[in-house]
């Protein structure tokens, strides 16, 4: 019983180990290069078929000085086109209008209340009796 169970441990970090390593030299970046490639190329046709030429371009200048806000509105465009949110292309005013909900949202979470509470102190011009 204890042979069969180091039998089975010493087949398992075996697999793990053949895991972990890549599977030829060089191999794995250039993999993850055209994979990401792969995905670029396919969210960039996804979002021709969901953006007007205008909007698209719109979104491309905002890439230049922002590219996180592009990217977090590139993603909530695929994943309302991907649930079917998205009836027809959006046009530029369209794009404007989701830029100001998103940024409104995102000011709304950034706004700090600051709540200040006084104590009442006891003023030593009370004691006189």
């Amino acid at each position: 019983m204890d042979e069969e169970l180091q039998a089975i441990r010493q087949a398992r970090l075996a697999q793990l180990k053949g895991q972990q390593q890549p599977s030829g030299p060089g191999n794995a970046p250039t993999d993850q290069n055209q994979q990401k490639d792969a995905q670029d190329e396919l969210r960039q046709n996804m979002l021709t078929q969901i953006l007007e030429h205008s909007a698209r371009d719109r979104l491309r200048r905002i890439a230049l000085v922002k590219p996180d806000r592009a990217q977090a509105v590139e993603e909530l465009l695929i994943r309302m086109a991907r649930s079917g949110q998205v009836l027809q292309k959006i046009s530029e005013s369209e794009l404007i209008e989701l830029l100001e909900k998103i940024s409104g949202q995102l000011s709304k979470q950034r706004e700090t209340k600051i709540v200040y509470s006084r104590r009442a102190v006891d003023d030593e011009d009370d004691w006189d009796l």
